[in-house]
């Protein structure tokens, strides 16, 4: 899912930049307002995990990787903005770093995977879950679908910013600046890798990850409301 430099042109990368960054004030905005002190340790933990579960890259026809994020189930535990803060920090220093992501698509990529995912994987866990109780298998079932449609539609995104780079930039001297290949050939690559392998990937860690934390701090799961209940009884 990691998109290196060359493969989008200014135009994509410049505005997805521009998005990012009210989408990263508001975020730390909403950390420093929401998320309590003894969360802080959390907050640390789900930016390793995501950044460990992110390096373990398997190379896509048309020059991406597919890899586990992660997104979904910090998203379900600290919240989506908590979860676009953690990701986002894992991207950039897997970038700047690593080469892990091109620099000039950090913004795309956290974008695609620090954004959509826990947004998706968020509500989606919140629609499916309802009132049900917060031991119940559908619980379960809500966090590992969570996953997989958050991995699967953030790979959509990627792909669609493969794909319009042809017409943002037609071929010269019959050479292609950027992403060569159009959305009919990045669109089914990058949703077809996720589809029937990276999605079932991400939704069993989602799966796994979340069944750990309800049979051995369940409070994490439940509301906000309940859950700074259960942290003001913490002793620091």
């Amino acid at each position: 899912m990691h998109i290196p430099d060359g493969y989008l042109g200014p135009i994509t990368y410049i505005a997805l930049f521009i998005i990012m960054v009210p989408i990263w004030l508001y975020a730390g905005y909403r950390v420093r307002k929401d998320l309590r002190s003894k969360q802080v340790p959390l907050l640390a933990l789900s930016a390793a995990f995501t950044f460990v579960i992110m390096m373990f890259n398997v190379p896509i026809p048309g020059g991406s990787t597919g890899h586990a994020v992660g997104g979904a189930i910090i998203g379900i535990i600290l919240g989506p903005w908590a979860a676009i803060v953690s990701i986002s920090v894992a991207l950039i220093i897997q970038a700047f770093v690593f080469g892990d992501g091109g620099i000039t698509a950090i913004g795309a990529n956290c974008f695609n995977m620090g954004v959509v995912m826990p947004i998706v994987g968020y509500y989606t866990y919140k629609l499916i879950s309802g009132n049900s109780d917060i031991k119940s298998v559908r619980r379960i079932a809500a966090a590992v679908i969570a996953g997989y449609l958050s991995l699967v539609i953030a790979s959509g995104f990627a792909g669609f910013e493969f794909g319009i780079q042809p017409y943002l930039y037609p071929a010269v001297n019959g050479q292609f600046p950027y992403m060569p290949y159009d959305l009919s050939v990045t669109l089914p690559a990058m949703l077809g890798e996720h589809i029937l392998f990276f999605g079932v990937l991400e939704a069993l860690i989602t799966g796994l990850v979340f069944v750990y934390f309800q049979r051995n701090t369940p409070e994490l799961l439940e509301n906000k409301k309940s859950k700074k209940a259960m942290l003001d009884k913490v002793p620091v």
